[in-house]
């Protein structure tokens, strides 16, 4: 699967240890994180897709990352966990599109990584209800985050469109009611409400 053709489509929940509004998106990721450091999840479910000959669907994969001061300048840390009910093949597809391997919008956030923390395979509960988001992985992520309201459109979040965010350009902005992550070491735990999150469908696709 070295030079592939596949595609994926689904949606993807974002939430970080920045305090509302995380800077690292508007700035196109120049900015300090607002602890001096990112500790994020990325998750994505797959409606559907497929990787060369394997097909994809209703599965999720969770991109876990730290920076150690502003993301552009890379040292990214990260791990993958898959959903604990993909097939080997399907497994191996997923790790691949998320470190970035078979090109696609990945590839710019390997480039960024010094070190790679490892894959592990977990149940991953991914629900979205209108302006509710959350992820649950036992043990390791449970995240809940609700859509920044717009006055302009009420019922529809605010969104931040033309970013360099790696799900889609254009994001529904959302504030973390729960963020709690113990992944490959890293950690963080705040169920304040004033964390940053994101989120938005994806479709990727490459060559």
């Amino acid at each position: 699967m070295a030079d592939v053709s596949w595609e994926l489509s689904g949606q993807c929940l974002e939430v970080c240890n920045c305090q509302f509004l995380c800077p690292c998106i508007p700035s196109n990721r120049t900015a300090m994180p607002t602890e001096g450091y990112c500790t994020t999840v990325l998750t994505f479910h797959v409606d559907e897709g497929r990787v060369a000959n394997v097909a994809i669907r209703d599965l999720s994969f969770a991109v876990v990352l730290r920076t150690p001061g502003v993301m552009a300048d890379g040292n990214w840390a990260v791990g993958v966990i898959v959903d604990a009910r993909a097939t080997s093949e399907q497994h191996e597809a997923l790790v691949r599109v998320a470190r970035g391997e078979l090109g696609g919008p990945m590839e710019p956030m390997a480039k960024l990584t010094s070190e790679f923390l490892g894959v592990e395979a977990k149940p991953i509960a991914f629900t979205k209800n209108g302006m509710t988001w959350s992820v649950s992985i036992p043990e390791r992520v449970e995240q809940l985050a609700e859509g920044a309201p717009s006055v302009v459109k009420p019922g529809e979040p605010i969104y931040l469109d033309n970013s360099c965010h790696r799900a889609n350009p254009r994001i529904a902005l959302a504030r973390a009611k729960r963020n709690r992550i113990h992944a490959f070491g890293l950690e963080w735990h705040d169920d304040t409400g004033t964390n940053s999150g994101a989120f938005a469908p994806f479709h990727w696709s490459a060559p």
